[in-house]
This record gives structure tokens, sequence and C-alpha cells, in this order.
């Protein structure tokens, strides 16, 4: 059933799920969530599967108005959202009407924001995930980005709205500033930079730079030695890559990667502390910790712990 009506597309909405696995042999990018934790909450908070499709939405968000009563939540960064011409509250489930309208003031913290409503948004599976590649047209709606006139539907024939509210408490909810650090597992071509290079890599403070997207976040600062130059023969690319150029600066490889890569990758950030980056924007301050495999499973056992916390309100 159509649920809503895109007024104004924002400047970059997608449909995005959790991505797209199976086909990367073949040159197709896994796509999905830049920040994977906030879809996932959103998902949770209506009820959806945490795979199901939701809307990101960069910077500047859409207009959406309601076609029907719906269960929704919106996650991740503070775009200002409003529904009608109130606040809209944040992290937490929330009843609209039949002609409501969402639209976004503008970004307070963070860059990009995720909504997610209960019974999730329908769109053909491709290659078995909704996400949307725009550079090859591919999934999501029609393979592109929002824009003013279309309709989005969810799978159920009638509304799917929750009794009760769901919330993530603010205690367990991420915070976006403009200085992040990125824990790293080293490798797999540590060794192909020299120890004065893995030491400007891990004690320089690197700031993000406007050639960045959703395929990777590229960084400016100081120079990153190589020891036998920066070329190897193409591997994989896994999300959150490190790789190194030979212009010596870090590039971190994201949703829409390449699925292979020629480059020297010097580490691979933990997938916790993706979503940091992904939410920042160009002129903030990234620096790079190294840290053992039992501290990175660690991170995932505690981001599993805060997604636990979603819990109805009052509890």
């Amino acid at each position: 059933m159509k649920i809503v009506d895109v007024v104004d597309g924002g400047m970059l909405a997608t449909i995005q799920d959790l991505g797209r696995y199976g086909y990367q042999r073949y040159g197709v990018p896994t796509s999905g969530a830049m920040d994977r934790f906030s879809l996932r909450a959103a998902n949770r908070l209506v009820g959806n599967p945490d795979e199901a499709a939701g809307l990101e939405m960069t910077l500047v968000g859409p207009r959406l108005r309601f076609v029907a009563p719906a269960t929704i939540a919106v996650t991740g960064a503070d775009l200002g959202a409003r529904l009608d011409g109130s606040a809209l509250p944040t992290w937490q489930s929330v009843l609209v009407e039949t002609g409501a309208e969402i639209w976004f003031a503008g970004p307070a913290s963070g860059i990009r924001a995720y909504l997610a409503v209960a019974g999730a948004f329908d769109v053909p599976l491709v290659l078995g995930s909704r996400s949307t590649y725009t550079r090859a047209k591919l999934g999501g709606l029609e393979g592109r980005r929002l824009q003013a006139g279309d309709a989005l539907h969810v799978a159920s024939e009638r509304p799917v709205l929750l009794g009760g509210t769901l919330h993530l408490p603010a205690a367990h909810r991420p915070a976006y500033g403009h200085a992040c650090a990125l824990r790293v597992v080293l490798g797999p071509q540590d060794d192909r930079f020299t120890a004065a290079g893995i030491e400007t890599f891990l004690s320089s403070t690197f700031t993000v730079t406007p050639q960045s997207d959703r395929m990777g976040y590229r960084m400016s600062g100081p120079r990153i030695e190589h020891l036998r130059g920066p070329d190897l023969i193409s591997d994989g690319t896994p999300f959150g890559a490190v790789q190194v150029a030979g212009d010596g600066v870090p590039i971190v490889l994201l949703a829409d990667r390449g699925t292979a890569g020629g480059y020297t990758k010097i580490a691979t950030v933990i997938g916790p502390d993706i979503p940091k980056l992904t939410q920042a924007v160009p002129g903030d301050a990234v620096t790079f910790v190294a840290v053992g495999l039992d501290e990175a499973y660690a991170a995932v056992r505690e981001q599993e712990r805060r997604l636990a916390a979603i819990t109805p309100i009052g509890r």
C-alpha cells in the first residue's frame, strides 16, 4: 500500500538496507546504509527486522507527506526533523496521522539520518537487496535518489501501528562531534609500510576532505611512507579498509566502494566505529588507534548491548 508522497526529495535521500552480498565477485558493490547502527536502531524501534529497507537522508532531508497513518522512527544525525510545525522526537517510535508532513530544518549534528516505517519500505529486490547504488542505477527506487512526485509503499495491505512507544535511552545513543578517534586493526598490508609510516598513521591528525562520499572518505594530512610503493595485485576491499595510494594519505573505503583494489591497505576500521566517520563532514578531524581483535570483538558486543537497550518508554 502507498504510505508516502514525496513533496521534495532533499539533497540525497535513498532507500538502503544492510547491503547486497554475494555479488562482489562480479564487481557489484555491497552498498547499503553508511551508518548501519542507526538504520538497525530505526528498524527495531518500529518492529522491523534489522535488514529491512529504510530511508538514508544526507544533510538536507526530504519533505514527506503521509497518505495513511504509520508508525515511524528517525535516528542518526540531527537534521532538524519536524512533524508538521513541531519538533519530531528522534530515536523513538512516533505515530503519524494521515496528511502529516515530515521535513527537516537543517543539520545540527552529523550528516546522515535514517527513517524507518513499520512494515518497511517496499521496493523490488535486486540481487537480494533493496539498497540503492546510484552510480549503476541499481536497486532502491529506480536506482536513484528520491525526487518530488515519488511515492513510497509498504508491503502490508493496511497500516502497521504499534501499540506503545519504543525508545533508545539517551545513554545508548551516539554523539556526533567534529573529531573522531577510529579504532583500527592493522593490516592486511601493514608490512608494505615503513615503521615511520605506521607511526605517522597512528600518531597524526588527519582531516576529512570534500572529496568524500559513499565510496570512501579521503583524508588530508602528513604523508604515510611506503616501504616498496603503493601498488599490489588487486584483492578484496572490506567496509572500513584504509587504503593508502601513491600520495601517501589515507582513504577509508565505505558502502559503495569498489569490490577490489590494487593499493596497499594499512588497516581496517572496526565495524562499530565506522558510523563515527560516516557522520563526519569535510574539515572534521580524524585519528586512528590500533587495537587487537579481542578489543574489536568486545566493541561489537558493546554495540549489540546498546541496540538491546531499546525498550518501551517508562522502563
